[in-house]
């Protein structure tokens, strides 16, 4: 039972590994173990995202860059990964994708398409290149990172991209799990509340300011109303990811579990 979260061995890739959640979900999964290949659109982020891993946690991690809307470059970056980590890929991380505001009176139809190729489609050319590769070898680990916005929709306007996609991420991964339970395949989604992850804690830093407040009183205010009474910081998710990728989740799967503070279970 020791050996349950330990990803010794095991190779892994995370796309949208340079930063936010999926850098700090690279480094847990390094942490764990794993080998570790963290991908991204450009080439300079993922060399920051690589030395901030390596300042951390004393561990070195490779990069491949792809534009994982891309089927060729996600075609190309399996065989990459393969050649980089010395062997199968057992792991996949879904963290890519962005989020942009706008009210849906007004919402700009050409930000919402780009929002579903990031957020969405991204997941499944990703999970349909990676996944032949992980029937091949009879295993492996899809984990998409979703958002409690895919369950329960916010107060206010603005999330009407955001919400839809992670709404589609979720029925994805159940979909996913379907279809790949048959080959040794798991595919789970995590769906962590808004966390302050330093681009996020910029924003947030600007609306303390905005509302008189000092960064800590305004995380404070943002975590009231959570059970937990605290806003969630990149370490709280981390954990989820690792159980799903590991042994210890080897029968779970088409789930979302949330790391959330507790915003689901009252929201």
């Amino acid at each position: 039972m020791k050996d349950l979260f330990d990803l010794t061995g095991k190779n892994a890739v995370v796309i949208g590994g340079a930063g936010g959640l999926g850098q700090a979900i690279a480094q847990g999964l390094a942490e764990a173990g794993a080998n570790v290949l963290i991908s991204s659109r450009k080439q300079d982020s993922l060399e920051r995202a690589k030395q901030e891993i390596k300042a951390a946690a004393g561990i070195a991690v490779k990069t491949a860059a792809a534009d994982a809307s891309d089927e060729a470059q996600v075609a190309a970056l399996v065989e990459e990964a393969v050649s980089a980590l010395g062997g199968p890929v057992a792991i996949l991380v879904n963290a890519q994708g962005f989020n942009k505001k706008q009210d849906a009176l007004d919402f700009d139809i050409d930000v919402f398409r780009q929002m579903l190729d990031a957020n969405v489609t991204s997941f499944l050319i990703t999970a349909k290149h990676f996944g032949r590769h992980f029937k091949e070898n009879g295993y492996g680990k899809i984990v998409n990172l979703s958002s409690v916005r895919g369950r329960i929709a916010t107060k206010h306007s603005g999330n009407a991209g955001y919400c839809t996609t992670k709404g589609a991420v979720d029925m994805l991964t159940k979909q996913l799990a379907s279809e790949f339970g048959q080959f040794g395949v798991t595919v789970n989604a995590i769906g962590p509340t808004g966390t302050v992850t330093p681009m996020m804690a910029e924003t947030y830093r600007q609306r303390a300011a905005d509302a008189g407040l000092s960064f800590e009183e305004y995380l404070k205010d943002q975590g009231a109303g959570l059970p937990m009474r605290r806003s969630a910081m990149p370490e709280d998710i981390v954990g989820t990811a690792v159980f799903l990728a590991s042994p210890a989740s080897d029968f779970m799967t088409g789930n979302i579990l949330y790391p959330d503070g507790g915003l689901t279970a009252i929201g």
